[in-house]
């Protein structure tokens, strides 16, 4: 028997960090059914411990690096 796992939906302005509010940029799915999500600087601080415990990390820390289409031009 194989199970197919749906995807993840992308992460968003609203998914917040569970340890400190701030926006989510990282989820990771638990064998249990449950999930975590943090923002960049708790996913860096807790990273090696949540790859030992996650069924599935969805990283997506590299939005951070990408400058808004919205930003100045002498910003991009």
């Amino acid at each position: 028997m194989t199970t197919a796992v749906a995807p993840s939906a992308p992460l968003t302005a609203e998914d917040r960090c569970d340890r400190c509010g701030a926006q989510a940029y990282l989820r990771v799915e638990l064998a249990t059914g449950g999930e975590l999500l943090f923002c960049a600087h708790h996913a860096r601080e807790h990273g090696a411990k949540l790859k030992e415990i996650a069924v599935t990390v969805q990283d997506e820390t590299h939005k951070l690096e990408r400058t808004p289409a919205v930003a100045p031009d002498d910003e991009r």
